[in-house]
């Protein structure tokens, strides 16, 4: 996040975030559910590398709390009430996987978002049963980390590099649940709601720094720049009706659930596509100047929405409704 007198913290951020959350596990109900997203919603609204980073705070908190025992609960809770700032890294590192033997972590993660800011990483491992989910004290076991690997567009200050352990020592109290937790559904395909709720914050932040910039520029009664903003404003709405569309179903029919958040993420991806243009339109060359407050919410909205498998979650939409699973309504 940037300012005039420059950068903000972005653990400090998340720290400040953490204390609106309800709870730190899994939601209980549609309510609390609607609620979190919405704060995630706000902070990709507000900054698109932030919102990455808390969202994956988020899903690391929820999943200890799911599958941790009391005492690995509590601890983390008290971490993150203290400041720490936790992570998911689950991308294993081409070659180079990462192993446990013997107590000791050795191999690498790639697309560790939050690689120099987090304190706590979720990471996983192979081994008999499926895949370990351990939780890693940075400050003790610290990585190398690569930041060659993430020259990139958009997405930059998530700082989401390549790291390496070489022997780091693992205690059995970092172990988290047993294996195959992490892939446990409906958590591990649902969780892909709060990433969505952090894209259609990003949308909405389009929909802001258009209005504003021709607001100043006093271009905003132009019928074509009041069409673009209303196109704008429906794409936003687009992508945040599919989010609470999913936030009410989760709760409601279990066997709708993911397809719902299928939806959701593809209604997000459609509303994206479109928003990008049409602000790039209405601003023109001035958005891509780098001190542009739009220039920044273009490349990072356009390197987030490439999540992977776009193609996959459109085709279980569509058996979702060929089957009348999930069906239009008002």
């Amino acid at each position: 996040m940037r300012t005039r007198g420059g950068m903000i913290d972005l653990r400090t951020i998340i720290a400040q975030r953490t204390r609106q959350l309800a709870s730190l596990r899994d939601p209980d109900d549609a309510t609390a559910l609607l609620a979190l997203l919405r704060l995630l919603y706000e902070t990709g609204r507000q900054d698109l590398p932030l919102g990455r980073l808390f969202e994956g705070h988020v899903d690391a908190l929820q999943i200890v709390s799911r599958y941790g025992d009391s005492g690995q609960v509590l601890a983390a809770a008290a971490a993150a009430s203290a400041g720490a700032a936790f992570g998911v890294w689950n991308a294993d590192l081409r070659d180079e996987p990462l192993t446990l033997d013997q107590s000791c972590l050795t191999g690498g993660k790639s697309f560790a978002s939050g690689a120099g800011i987090l304190s706590h990483a979720l990471v996983s491992v192979d081994v008999k049963g499926g895949r370990q989910l351990i939780l890693v004290d940075l400050g003790k076991a610290r990585p190398a980390i690569d930041r060659n690997f993430w020259s990139v567009i958009g997405m930059q200050r998530s700082a989401t590099h390549i790291v390496r352990w070489d022997g780091a020592r693992i205690d059995a109290a970092d172990v988290i649940g047993t294996p195959g937790d992490y892939v446990r559904e409906p958590w591990f395909s649902g969780g892909a709601l709060r990433f969505a709720a952090v894209q259609a914050g990003g949308i909405a932040a389009l929909v802001d720094r258009t209005r504003d910039h021709l607001v100043t520029a006093g271009r905003a009664d132009d019928p074509h720049q009041a069409g673009r903003l209303a196109a704008l404003f429906a794409a936003a709405e687009a992508a945040a009706g599919a989010i609470r569309a999913a936030a009410a179903t989760w709760y409601t029919d279990e066997d709708a659930r993911l397809p719902m958040v299928s939806a959701a993420r593809a209604a997000v991806y459609e509303a994206g596509g479109l928003a990008l243009t049409l602000a790039q339109e209405a601003v023109g060359v001035q958005a891509l100047f780098v001190d542009h407050p739009l220039s920044a919410t273009i490349t990072d909205l356009s390197m987030y929405l490439r999540q992977p498998g776009p193609d996959a979650q459109r085709m279980c939409v569509g058996a979702a409704v060929a089957s009348g699973l999930i069906r239009p309504s008002l």
